[in-house]
C-alpha cells in the first residue's frame, strides 16, 4: 500500500504528454495570431508608403506647371523617377464667360502612376491673363 502511494504521488508531481501538447498548440496558436497581424501591419504601412510617394510625386508635378503666361490649352506628357505622368490643360466648363474681366480660369488635370499601376489624379484650376483683342 505505501509503495502504491509513492506512484501515484511521482506521477502527479509533473505534467502529462497531453498538457505539454495543449500548451504548445496555444503558444503556436498565439505566434500564428501574431505574425498574421504583423503581415497585415507591414502591408499597410508599405501601400501608405507608395501612397505618399506618389502624392509628393504629384505635388512636384503640379509646382513645376508653366508660369500663368505659359500654360496654353493642351496637353504634355513624361516620366520622373519611375512615375510617369500627364497634364492636360483645358477650358473651365463655366456656364457664360464673364467679358470684363482680364483672367480665364483653366482646369488642370494632372494624372500620375507608379510602376506598380497605382493612378492619382490631381484637379486645379489656374487662371490666366486673357489674350488682349
Amino acid at each position: 500500500m505505501l509503495r502504491a502511494t509513492r506512484y501515484r504521488q511521482h506521477w502527479s508531481e509533473g505534467f502529462t504528454l497531453i498538457e505539454v501538447l495543449v500548451a504548445l498548440a496555444v503558444v503556436a496558436a498565439s505566434l500564428a495570431a501574431i505574425g498574421s497581424l504583423i503581415a497585415t501591419s507591414v502591408r499597410g504601412a508599405r501601400a501608405v508608403e507608395q501612397h505618399v510617394a506618389l502624392v509628393e510625386r504629384g505635388r512636384a508635378i503640379m509646382t513645376a506647371l508653366p508660369r500663368r503666361e505659359e500654360l496654353s490649352i493642351g496637353q504634355a506628357a513624361g516620366e520622373i523617377a519611375g512615375y510617369r505622368w500627364q497634364i492636360n490643360v483645358l477650358p473651365y466648363p463655366t456656364g457664360r464667360a464673364n467679358a470684363a474681366s482680364q483672367w480665364e480660369p483653366r482646369t488642370v488635370v494632372t494624372t500620375v502612376r507608379s510602376s506598380s499601376g497605382t493612378t492619382l489624379q490631381l484637379h486645379t484650376v489656374r487662371l490666366v491673363r486673357r489674350p488682349s483683342e
